[in-house]
């Protein structure tokens, strides 16, 4: 049985890219952590490691070009 992330995965993009366009940013990094778990996208990590956070923006172009060059 599949995880519910990948749910989205399956989304035709421009399906996708309204569905993420709802996300808070909160579940971008729910939802990118798990997709990449050793990536650093909770604030705390992120400050430690970057010394600033991921926007919104940001998680929205990170998670979708996960999923495409996932798809390649």
């Amino acid at each position: 049985m599949k995880h519910p992330n990948h749910r989205v995965t399956e989304l035709p993009k421009e399906e996708l890219e309204k569905e993420i366009s709802t996300w808070t940013r909160e579940q971008l990094i729910n939802w990118l952590s798990w997709n990449d778990p050793n990536g650093v996208y909770k604030d705390e990590d992120s400050l430690d490691e970057f010394g600033n956070i991921m926007t919104i923006e940001e998680g929205r172009e990170i998670m979708l070009r996960q999923i495409e060059e996932g798809r390649e």
